[in-house]
């Protein structure tokens, strides 16, 4: 195990090349299982899910190859065999593979998936969604079972907005007999970014992207080639530190409407924005002013960059209170910012910052993001080393963390735990 560190208090300057999408690759992979022959998909980040997702995908009997960014499956061999356990506990997209399995194969046997556990997270909206199709499902010693002699289209309405459920349906329901429709639909990129792989495959799919999707099944699908779209929630990321550290970083190869929502809250605060085609600019400032913010789903301010503009807020003057209607209970980062001195209260589902100055100290990532509000925490502190532990929950979302952080200027490190 690694431990990151962090000897911080220097503005961060330059460019940054933001990757493909974590949350649109690892539905994209589950998707092109349902090819019958070879998909490459573009601008693959290099992270441990994916890596994970590639050897699930050879358990299952498809070929993975890699040519740079590149990842080219073959799922012409594929069978739909049992996964009870081992790697499809690792990550909790691997119940993207229920709906990629059911639609080619009509049968599915997966363990219930892992991942970061700052929430459980239920599936619920999933399941409603494959028996409305037709499938029975059951549970099996921590196993989900789904099966369907015939999948048929139907008309399914979402009681809340699910990005899994959306897309899990999407996928089954590509290979329907019929029409379905997906009512309360969820309306993120990454959605719209897995309609445009189905279609290019082949499926019917109109709709994406807004709050009723309408899906015609399809007897087959083929391979094709396709580009993943940037990584939202790690421009986002980026965005915050370089406004944390008071820096100056052009943030490249991004789709700027899809950080809409943060752009107001940064600009609100005081930091300045400046928007490119492709790229967003965030200059820091000497000051903040503290600001309020509600994560929502899409379009409104992402859940998974609650917890990084904590960090920013800890930095803002006077008092300022962020609240996740997303997910209740995501502010396991919180005791891990006191650590570093943070003035920070929990209330129900809002966390409460008083501006402060931090001091460095050992803390531990508890999942993902959390570990990146630690990095971007621990580049504000000017008088010693942060010592981030939990690193393996970082490299799940960022790839290159390192040397991105380097060539912006920062002093940090791996080193042993």
């Amino acid at each position: 195990m690694e431990k990151l560190m962090i000897s911080g208090g220097r503005p961060l300057r330059g460019t940054v090349q933001i990757s493909g999408a974590k949350n649109s690759a690892v539905a994209l992979i589950p998707a092109s299982l349902m090819a019958e022959s070879k998909v490459v998909l573009d601008n693959m980040p290099d992270l441990s899910d994916v890596a994970t997702f590639g050897e699930i995908v050879a358990e299952l009997g498809g070929q993975v190859e890699w040519d740079g960014s590149s990842m080219q499956i073959n799922p012409s061999n594929l069978i739909s065999v049992p996964m009870h356990n081992g790697l499809v506990k690792k990550l909790r997209a691997s119940y993207y593979l229920m709906g990629a399995l059911l639609g080619r194969f009509g049968t599915a046997t997966i363990g219930m998936p892992g991942g970061c556990a700052f929430e459980p997270r239920p599936i619920d909206q999933h399941i409603k969604g494959f028996e409305a199709l037709g499938a029975t499902v059951s549970m099996d010693h921590g196993s989900i079972h789904i099966e369907a002699r015939e999948l048929r289209g139907a008309k399914i309405y979402l009681d809340v907005v699910s990005v899994g459920a959306t897309i899990n349906i999407m996928l089954a329901a590509s290979r329907a007999k019929g029409t379905t429709t997906i009512e309360n639909a969820a309306k993120e990129p990454e959605i719209i970014d897995v309609a445009t792989l189905l279609n290019a495959m082949g499926a019917k799919i109109k709709g994406a992207g807004t709050e009723t999707i309408r899906i015609e099944g399809v007897d087959s699908l083929h391979g094709c080639r396709h580009s993943i779209i940037p990584d939202r929630i790690q421009a986002g990321t980026y965005m915050i530190l370089a406004a944390a550290t008071r820096g100056d970083i052009l943030i490249d190869n991004v789709i700027p409407k899809h950080l809409e929502a943060l752009s107001a809250k940064l600009l609100e605060m005081g930091v300045e924005v400046l928007e490119g085609d492709e790229s967003i600019r965030v200059i820091g400032r000497p000051s903040y002013e503290s600001v309020d913010v509600r994560t929502l789903v899409y379009p409104g301010f992402a859940t998974d960059l609650q917890s990084q503009m904590t960090s920013l807020l800890t930095q803002a003057t006077g008092v300022s209170i962020i609240t996740d209607y997303v997910y209740s209970n995501r502010f396991k980062h919180v005791p891990e910012l006191i650590r570093l001195g943070a003035k920070i209260r929990v209330e129900g589902r809002s966390a409460v910052i008083e501006g402060s100055q931090l001091n460095a100290a050992a803390v531990r990532a508890a999942d993902l993001r959390a570990g990146a509000a630690l990095v971007i925490a621990g580049l504000t502190v000017s008088n010693g080393v942060t010592e981030v532990s939990g690193v393996e929950y970082i490299d799940r979302g960022y790839d290159n963390l390192v040397h991105n952080l380097r060539q912006l200027g920062a002093d940090v490190w791996r080193q042993a735990e």
